[in-house]
């Protein structure tokens, strides 16, 4: 899994330098931002979601720790890249993953993403159990843990638009993005079944009754959020009709 990347420092050759050196010996992190201070960084950081900020100190208007004020709740990670050592203790006050001395060397740079990903694993790790947790404690889940490609995800369940059998396969869409799972959909009807949104409305489809926009009484259409078409079984009609009524 790629760990995303947003380099800040008001240098624009120690940007590259260090874009350059991650790109060459740190495969595992893509660079998917660049910026040049802090006030520019907390959008982009909004705006893409990085795993990881790697952080010039000394920058005009704001030092780099102080990027930590601009959020309520900072869900990314912070690795330190500057000049000076004197700022090693409030690195370890804000938690940073780790502290690089320029002109950076390979070899600390290495560590220091090695550290990094162990440590968003951890984390991954740690989320995904209290989500499991949680769903313990109920008959119906609120969240689940989509596995996929690009490693674990949590998705609420209440994101769920509907859920389609494709072949073994079942395609989960969401508001934000769909996914395709190795469970079949009778998996899903099962962990679904004691939320009574979710409604098996044909064998091909799950459909969470939340997201209904309207449906075709003669195409046998049911119409979701997200402009998602799902079927609707002859047999299904009338107590599709019921739910729907209440």
């Amino acid at each position: 899994m790629k760990l995303k990347a947003i380099i800040v420092d008001d240098e624009e050759s120690a940007r590259n330098v260090l874009s350059t050196l991650l790109a060459r010996f740190c495969p595992q992190v893509e660079v998917i931002e660049k910026c040049t201070n802090v006030i520019s960084s907390v959008e982009k950081i909004k705006q893409l979601s990085p795993d990881v900020v790697f952080l010039d100190i000394e920058m005009p208007n704001y030092a780099g720790y102080e990027i930590v004020s601009f959020f309520d709740e900072v869900n990314f990670e912070i690795i330190f890249v500057t000049a000076y050592d004197k700022y090693a203790i409030k690195a370890f006050e804000i938690s940073a993953v780790d502290y690089l001395l320029k002109p950076v060397e390979i070899e600390r740079l290495q560590q220091a993403v090695e550290k990094l990903a162990k440590q968003i694993e951890l984390k991954n790790n740690k989320e995904n159990y209290k989500a499991l947790t949680e769903n313990l404690k109920t008959d119906s889940p609120t969240k689940i843990v989509i596995r996929n490609n690009n490693g674990q995800q949590i998705i609420s369940i209440e994101d769920i638009i509907a859920v389609e059998a494709q072949e073994a396969y079942s395609c989960i869409y969401t508001i934000n993005e769909q996914f395709l799972m190795s469970k079949n959909l009778k998996f899903y009807e099962s962990t679904f079944q004691q939320n009574p949104h979710f409604f098996r409305s044909h064998k091909s489809w799950l459909v969470n009754l939340n997201h209904l926009k309207n449906f075709s009484k003669s195409k046998f259409e049911i119409h979701l959020s997200k402009g998602i078409i799902a079927k609707l079984s002859k047999y299904k009609k009338p107590e599709f009709e019921e739910l729907i009524m209440q």
